[in-house]
């Protein structure tokens, strides 16, 4: 009879030798705290008598592996490996087909093997929150039915839910409690940046696990029915985009306050006041990050062993698609703020900015593209650029010589408009002819623009553009999303650098380089660009996105550009008479 074993070995420390983990995981899986260090030797002696008693050990890979060495073995998240050597605790020895090499131990989770099939095992053993001897499927014990397997991983969601719990409040009365009492070595706004909203989700879960004990039967654990808790609690977990948006922020103040060994000996005594783990500050604060992404694997692996005739079948099914909803929206949230720095050089690089910021009210470039442009009755053709972000549309004309200088001439403000699309034909308003036309009609004043695309497919890629502007708005109007004042400086203070490497004055500046539009019908959802490393966003199961076309052509010659300002002609030009409507953002010529 094959022998069985189970177990997921993690550590804190990254096993190339970096810590803490880095701010953004690999994958989405949870990092927990290191197993004490006999438990963890007993536990890979075991598995290394399973390979030497010719077991087959597989694991499977829960982050992707990037390597160049020889000698080490590649793969991505989701691929199976065959463990041949165990015996160092950091680095094992594995083969993917025909390819063999070293591999991080952490980055792999192991699997329930048997010499007559394979079967996977659940994620609860080894969290390092467990105690292995009582809340673990130990080494060696084979696994009777399904039933068991569902109680152990429902076990396990308990269990690191109280520990999580734990975790939570030792933030909250351990440092945040302790910093407070501390006026001379933190301000408010310190404390905001470092813990973000984090007894906001302390709260949350309180109320969460309360819930999820009430519908935990202690007995007979496989009978629990806990998906309904997920569900009820859909809109709380909301509250965790905010804190990862934020967490970045958090890491970069608490390096600058590390630098003081003041702060380092505070830390510390805080922790040791609490008696909490052997954990730096920062990796506590991480704990809410990897949380969140931990749901959608718990509750995979909780629906793999669920039945489908089993009360909580459908639940658990619906709970997964709302987490996995959850954790995506907050990374593409995420992923908009990491892009807040190349929407403030755009700014900067127009000519003849006025008004208020992008920033100040928009987070995301839309759409972009080049439309005629009527904006009263009997008004002027004009050409135009129209740059479609969050909330509002930003309206720009090209320079007669050079064509990819930008002046700035107005915006209109999305959230007083709504868009009307209007058939080919003759239009008593305006008094034209029209072709692949709509409007934008104020509802407030009866204003109205009215636009022409050059052809219906670009028409019908500017109306689904604005269904998305729209959409767009609600969703971070329900989660409360928004880029702090701290992100905007940040952003600005990037500005500035870059200028100042580049030796530019952004403020007399050409813009960059106008692209071809973008293509909304062929994108599942807007972007700026997604040239961020792995290490700084999370990683889900939708591949990544290419970098958007506008920011690939962002940065031109510059000696060129300069070269075109320096031209009399296109100094003369630049600044043609052409008249400009009165409108209520709009520059004058």
């Amino acid at each position: 009879m094959g022998r069985t074993m189970s177990t997921c070995v993690s550590q804190l420390e990254d096993p190339r030798g970096f810590s803490p983990v880095p701010t953004w995981l690999y994958t989405s899986h949870m990092l927990p705290p290191p197993l004490p260090t006999s438990a963890r030797h007993r536990h890979l002696l075991s598995l290394d008598v399973l390979i030497s008693g010719g077991s087959i050990v597989s694991a499977e890979a829960v982050w992707d592996h990037v390597t160049m060495a020889n000698r080490e073995l590649a793969f991505k998240a989701g691929d199976v490996i065959k463990v041949l050597d165990a015996s160092n605790k950091d680095w094992w020895w594995g083969q993917i087909d025909d390819e063999e090499g070293w591999f991080p131990a952490s980055f792999v989770r192991l699997w329930v093997n048997q010499e007559d099939g394979v079967e996977e095992g659940t994620s609860e053993v080894q969290n390092g929150h467990l105690d292995p001897s009582a809340d673990c499927l130990c080494l060696g014990r084979t696994v009777q039915n399904r039933d068991q397997m569902r109680a152990n991983v429902i076990n396990e969601i308990m269990s690191t839910e109280r520990h999580y719990i734990k975790h939570l409040k030792d933030i909250c009365e351990g440092y945040l409690k302790q910093c407070r009492k501390r006026r001379d070595m933190f301000s408010d706004e310190q404390l905001k940046i470092i813990f973000g909203n984090i007894e906001d989700i302390y709260r949350f879960q309180m109320g969460f696990v309360r819930d999820l004990e009430k519908q935990y039967n202690n007995e007979d654990p496989h009978l629990s029915e806990i998906g309904p808790c997920f569900l009820e609690h859909q809109d709380g977990f909301w509250i965790y985009s905010e804190y990862c948006n934020n967490h970045l922020d958090a890491c970069m103040e608490l390096s600058k306050l590390m630098k003081d060994s003041r702060y380092q000996h505070f830390f510390e005594a805080c922790r040791l006041l609490q008696q909490m783990i052997d954990i730096a500050i920062d990796g506590f604060l991480l704990t809410p990050v990897q949380k969140i992404c931990k749901y959608p694997l718990q509750l995979a692996e909780l629906l793999k062993y669920t039945a489908q005739e089993h009360s909580d079948y459908r639940y658990v099914a619906a709970a997964l698609a709302v987490m996995r909803n959850v954790t995506l929206q907050i990374n593409e949230r995420k992923r908009r703020l990491e892009n807040i720095d190349k929407i403030a050089q755009w700014q900067a690089s127009v000519l003849d900015w006025e008004g208020d910021d992008i920033l100040d009210r928009s987070s995301e470039l839309i759409y972009t593209g080049e439309m005629s442009w009527i904006y009263q009755p009997y008004g002027r053709n004009q050409q135009r650029v129209f740059f479609l972000f969050d909330h509002q549309m930003v309206l720009c004309k090209k320079d007669l010589i050079r064509r990819d200088i930008l002046y700035y001439k107005g915006r209109i403000d999305m959230d007083k408009y709504e868009v009307v699309d209007i058939e080919d034909g003759r239009d008593d308003d305006f008094n034209v002819s029209m072709k692949n036309a709509f409007k934008l009609h104020n509802k407030e004043t009866e204003e109205m623009h009215l636009f022409f695309a050059k052809k219906l497919e670009e028409k019908l890629r500017w109306l689904r553009a604005f269904r998305e502007e729209r959409k767009m708005v609600k969703e971070d109007e329900k989660i409360g999303f928004e880029i702090s004042e701290n992100q905007k400086r940040q952003a600005a203070m990037t500005v500035k650098k870059v200028s100042k490497q580049k030796g530019v004055s952004y403020s007399k500046s050409v813009p960059p380089a106008y692209p071809p539009p973008q293509d909304p019908l062929n994108q599942g959802q807007y972007m700026v660009t997604d040239g961020i490393s792995q290490s700084q966003v999370f990683e889900f199961t939708e591949p990544r996105r290419s970098q958007a076309p506008f920011w690939q052509n962002f940065s031109r010659s510059r000696a060129a550009r300069e070269e075109s300002l320096a031209s009399p002609a296109a100094a003369v030009v630049s600044h043609n008479s052409e008249e400009i409507p009165n409108l209520w953002t709009r520059k004058g010529k």
